[in-house]
């Protein structure tokens, strides 16, 4: 890397991590005051009479976890529905329904909080569809995983209750509170930036070489916004946050990032705010900033070494790399896009190095913990602190304990089910893609742009997005086949929801306990060796879990 580069990098991050610590108190101290707040706002009241919900009452684990999930079924009809009847619908642009298994890959997806897109968005759907049913999604579903993990804060809070609070309060009012608002101000921040707001549909221009090109108009900086804020990460365009009109400039690159990382990292606040212990949400946070930063770090080192002639008169491997960006602008951006649960890109994965490319691929291989998604990622992270307060427990030979509360049997084979789901979804669809013959024969004929251990990384990669609830993608596999539309799409459903019915019995497990006082052998949970060991724990887990499959794949091709 030149000095330059190095500088540049180092200046990005710098500002980045300025910004982040500013947002910190306020905003996690915010969020703590929504989901425990009392009163209602009168909109709030008004949407509680509309569905039927009594805002005081209190509700089990199993009792939250069927409004989870019959809203989202919910959700899934309704963008299904959508699709299928675009062309009836205003401002289709002149665009029929997409077929079956795309509607139902990307109802799914949307509603996941993935936004897996297997096609492309600008030649696919119209202002109505993208409007009503993906950007309503980006809110609600951000707001889903955002009370999931309250629901589990609280768990650690509540003392013999076996209550976790209202699911339909805490979807309502991170909608109406924080989501709304602060989307509102980020479209206005993108707006002044250069991002477009329209309906304008597609306007005709001469291009240089004198042909005609067509550019599509839309409602971009609404979408943009949540789509960053919430961490879901569709484009309103296929090229995502690498198109000028999603992402003009350096300086909105940079705000984009902000907005990726806004909400996650200030939930550890929130969770030591609520539990009544800042000291914890510090250590929380401290993992999740040092996992970022080191793999941050790595993958822009990378991408500027890259060996070969060309890439070294480049400056690095600038290959499918906005020059507007460069590297820095570019790994900063995709580092934080799998490290959280965004998905969106600013630069095509695919044509990363080896070796570079494999760095976002162990980001979600993590469970986008580091900080991860809007909710997702905090939950993600204490389901992570369970299991090494138990591992703790066993080094010094006590019961372990968590926050005063014991992890027993139930806790640890919850912990431990959450932690199998989306390795066995990733490494089940790897596979299932290569065993059955009929399958793999359309898998290398139609979907596979560069056959060998590249391939296989692109598989590998659409599953671990898919299942992660990501939504990136490494974009030189075509996707949009019935295959990889079930069979993503089944990914995602089961990656979200799978993982969520065990948050939550855990947390209806926690709940339903006393609190332990401290003894002189209780771990104590908020210091650098517990956060040396979180960490250690979070990594060992995916090293052991994904090594076998990395190495067949990108490892092999970087090491050739």
């Amino acid at each position: 890397m030149s000095a330059e580069q190095i500088w540049l990098a180092v200046a990005q991050a710098a500002t980045l991590i300025v910004v982040l610590g500013l947002l910190y108190r306020p905003l996690g101290d915010y969020m703590a005051r929504v989901y425990t707040g009392t009163k209602d706002l009168a909109v709030e009241r008004g949407t509680y009479r509309v569905i039927g919900v009594d805002p005081r009452s209190q509700q089990s684990w199993r009792a939250y976890l069927r409004g989870v999930l019959l809203f989202s079924a919910v959700g899934v009809l309704f963008v299904y529905a959508l699709q299928r009847l675009q062309q009836f619908l205003p401002y289709s642009l002149g665009l029929g329904a997409p077929g079956e298994a795309l509607s139902f890959n990307t109802a799914v997806s949307f509603v996941t909080n993935t936004n897996w897109q297997s096609y492309s968005p600008e030649l696919t759907l119209g202002y109505t569809v993208q409007a009503v049913g993906l950007t309503v999604q980006n809110f609600v579903s951000a707001a889903v995983g955002i009370a999931v993990a309250i629901a589990l804060v609280r768990g650690f809070a509540y003392r013999r209750t076996g209550t976790l609070g209202n699911f339909w309060v805490d979807l309502v009012r991170g909608t109406y509170r924080l989501l709304l608002p602060l989307s509102v101000l980020a479209a206005v921040a993108l707006i002044a930036g250069g991002v477009i707001q329209n309906v304008a549909g597609f306007t005709d221009a001469s291009t240089l070489a004198g042909a005609t090109q067509s550019l599509p108009g839309g409602p971009v900086a609404s979408q943009e916004a949540i789509k960053l804020l919430g961490t879901n990460g569709g484009g309103f365009f296929n090229a995502n946050s690498a198109h000028p009109f999603e992402n003009p400039a350096p300086w909105t690159n940079l705000l984009q990032i902000v907005l990726m990382l806004a909400i996650p990292f200030s939930l550890p606040r929130t969770f030591g705010r609520i539990i009544g212990d800042d000291r914890q949400g510090y250590t929380i946070l401290a993992v999740m900033g040092g996992i970022f930063l080191a793999s941050l770090t790595l993958l822009s080192w990378i991408e500027a070494s890259a060996g070969g002639a060309a890439a070294q008169l480049a400056g690095g491997a600038m290959e499918g790399k906005e020059v507007r960006f460069g590297i820095s602008g570019s790994t900063l951006f995709d580092a934080t896009s799998t490290l959280t649960s965004t998905g969106a890109v600013n630069s095509m994965l695919d044509s990363y190095t080896p070796l570079g490319g494999m760095l976002p691929m162990i980001n979600m291989m993590l469970g986008e913990i580091a900080p991860g998604g809007v909710g997702s990622g905090l939950y993600g992270m204490l389901v992570i602190a369970v299991i090494a307060v138990f591992v703790g427990g066993l080094l010094i030979g006590r019961t372990p304990e968590y926050l005063g509360k014991r992890i027993g049997p139930r806790e640890i084979k919850l912990a431990s089910l959450y932690i199998l789901v989306t390795p066995t979804l990733v490494l089940a669809g790897t596979a299932l893609s290569f065993a059955i013959p009929g399958i793999r024969a359309d898998v290398e004929a139609t979907s596979i742009l560069n056959p060998g251990v590249h391939g296989l990384s692109e598989v590998l990669y659409a599953f671990t997005s898919a299942a992660n609830n990501n939504g990136s993608a490494f974009a030189g596999l075509t996707a949009n086949t019935p295959w990889f539309n079930t069979a993503l799409g089944v990914a995602m459903l089961l990656g979200r929801f799978v993982p969520i019915v065990f948050v939550l019995a855990l947390a209806g497990s926690l709940a339903a306990q006393d609190r332990v006082p401290a003894t002189v052998g209780t771990l104590p949970t908020h210091r650098p060796q517990f956060a040396g060991l979180l960490a250690g724990v979070a990594i060992i887990i995916t090293a052991l879990t994904y090594f076998p499959v990395l190495t067949l794949g990108p490892l092999a091709e970087g090491l050739a």
